[in-house]
């Protein structure tokens, strides 16, 4: 059989090598200059290519539509992935939060692992190749258009990825070839996105502060609802917030009922626990035990033990304590407040990052029109889809890579 692949990230050599591996010709079709470019850039680089969780939990990580993937994910693994790259030379750690990534903190260890099965495959990879056009008769694929150019197949099998990063030539533009053909593409919005605050000025005094161990809340204040609650780590940027759980976040804000109109109407809070770890009456003993040792000190120079230096200045402002006060003068009324900022530091969310910024995009193809068990169109025949192509997103944790080997791997498979 010939197989026709389009799309070289990781679901599409994925989905090439499986194909392969069952006797096919097969052929990737790719519109940039090399394979993998996405991938090159997960984990900052160092490529957080699954996560250690039993199979079930990943459903559970995966707001965007988690049980379609129930079959894929049972056929091919994240213990499948780690034995391919073991086989290819590459051994993996695991790290906080069950994140697996290779042992040397390179993605391009894993391309390579990937590209070597692939030479070794002997598949043929066509690079600046755009294809236009899915050709189909009596409603089943026969080849594409590419390049201007007809190439006749028995299978084609897409994954294009969504509207994320588009650099890496992730431009939507596999959505416009099954349109064409019939496909319902649902609505395309950025996930795993960072979040932009009101407090802009007050985010650009931040930019840089990275907190590892905090408790981030997302509110609902017209409902007095919480969205999305999480530990672990966030970054201030120039324009608001961004790291691990805010990008987590994003992905369960994106599908939150009439989210956008919310945002623009402030009822969108975030909600920071600066120390999780102490209930508000420790954190009040242990803020009495500093000003103790430093009784003498100003206020604004007191907090040096408690908070890193770059957040000092702006609890201090918040506290609407007098900076020069002595910390002995401090009433316990003030004390009390400075407690609650610290637990409950509030910031108005005022939109989501273009979604050229987002790590994925959420929304795709249907899922209803995909059979969950192959990946085969329900309308084309001979068309399968692979990876953020589909309408399926997951948090962070190396939970969307496993997305696109195990859709790639079912998709390839000879049917």
């Amino acid at each position: 059989m010939k197989v026709i692949v389009i799309g070289g990230g990781p679901a599409g050599m994925m989905a090439a090598i499986s194909s392969a591996e069952n006797g096919n010709d097969v052929v990737i079709l790719e519109k940039m200059q090399s394979l993998g470019r996405k991938l090159l850039i997960t984990g900052k680089g160092r490529c957080n290519i699954t996560s250690s969780l039993d199979i079930d939990e990943f459903i559970k990580n995966t707001p965007g539509n988690g049980m379609f993937l129930y079959s894929v994910y049972k056929q091919f693994t994240n213990q499948d992935i780690i034995e391919l790259l073991r086989e290819e030379g590459l051994e993996v750690k695991e790290e906080r939060g069950n994140r697996i990534f290779p042992v040397t903190d390179k993605s391009i260890d894993v391309l390579k692992c990937f590209t070597k099965r692939i030479k070794k495959l002997n598949i043929k990879v066509e690079y600046e190749t755009k294809v236009e056009e899915i050709l189909v008769e009596d409603n089943k694929v026969i080849g594409v258009i590419a390049n201007g150019k007809t190439i006749k197949t028995d299978k084609v099998i897409l994954a294009t990825g969504g509207k994320s990063y588009p650099l890496t030539g992730s431009t939507g533009d596999g959505y416009e070839l099954v349109r064409k053909l019939g496909h319902t593409i649902t609505d395309i919005k950025p996930s795993l996105v960072p979040l932009e605050c009101y407090d802009i000025e007050m985010c650009k005094k931040l930019q840089g502060l990275s907190l590892r161990n905090v408790n981030i809340q997302f509110k609902d204040i017209e409902k007095n609802k919480i969205i999305y609650d999480d530990f672990g780590e966030m970054l201030f940027t120039h324009f608001g917030v961004s790291g691990p759980t805010i990008l987590s976040a994003s992905a369960h804000l994106v599908r939150y009922n009439n989210i956008e109109e919310k945002i623009k109407n402030k009822k969108i809070i975030l909600n920071i626990d600066y120390k999780p770890a102490l209930s508000e009456e420790k954190l009040d003993e242990r803020i009495l035990r500093d000003f103790y040792k430093q009784k003498n000190k100003e206020f604004k120079n007191s907090l040096v033990d408690l908070l890193p230096n770059k957040l000092i200045e702006t609890i201090v402002e918040k506290s609407n304590i007098n900076p020069s006060k002595k910390v002995n003068e401090i009433t316990k009324e003030e004390r009390k407040n400075l407690v609650k900022l610290l637990k409950n530091f509030k910031l108005g969310i005022s939109r989501f990052r273009p979604i050229e910024e987002a790590i994925i995009s959420s929304g795709g193809i249907n899922i209803k029109e995909i059979n969950p068990k192959t990946m085969e169109s329900k309308i084309i025949e001979g068309l399968y889809f692979a990876g953020e192509i589909i309408d399926v997103d997951s948090y962070t944790g190396g939970f969307n890579l496993q997305i696109a080997y195990s859709t790639g791997y079912v998709a390839g498979r000879l049917q």
